[in-house]
């Protein structure tokens, strides 16, 4: 088990919840987790890292697989410009690789902001820290396991 799948397994352990992380092929984006896993489109739970402007940090954006992060909206929400992070800040700051970023077991804490969407199911399917590798989690758990908040950042 590689580095980042033990991280989220780890994650997962220390929140009391069941490790199942699964292998997909590929999940790379919402769509190949969805079709891979067998699950709705907005049952994956897309891991959307921006650079914040003023630090530098890096500012995460969990949303429903269909939905896209809206830049005005996410930096009210962050209260700062927000700009592209790149590889190397998500690297450093997530320990992922883009493509694989999940929303736990994070390097260094991240804040973090919730797709209301993401309540209107049971169990949502977030990255496990592969772009090949997903696990399930009841959405209710996200804010505690994340930090997120609840906020209207999509568009």
């Amino acid at each position: 088990m590689s580095k980042s799948l033990k991280r989220v397994a780890a994650a997962l352990a220390a929140a009391g919840l069941r490790e199942d992380i699964r292998e997909v092929g590929t999940a790379r984006t919402a769509q190949e987790a969805a079709d891979g896993i067998g699950c709705a489109l907005d049952q994956i739970c897309k891991s959307i890292i921006f650079r914040a402007e003023t630090t530098g940090d890096a500012v995460l954006f969990l949303t429903a697989g269909g939905n896209r992060v809206d830049a005005a909206k996410a930096s009210l929400c962050a209260g700062e410009a927000l700009g592209k992070a790149d590889a190397a800040l998500i690297r450093a700051q997530s320990g992922f690789a883009i493509g694989g970023v999940a929303p736990i077991g994070h390097i260094t804490p991240i804040r973090a902001w919730l797709d209301p969407r993401l309540l209107a199911f049971d169990t949502v399917w977030a990255a496990a820290g592969t772009p090949r590798h997903v696990f399930p989690v009841d959405p209710r758990h996200l804010p505690a396991l994340t930090g997120g908040r609840q906020a209207d950042f999509t568009g």
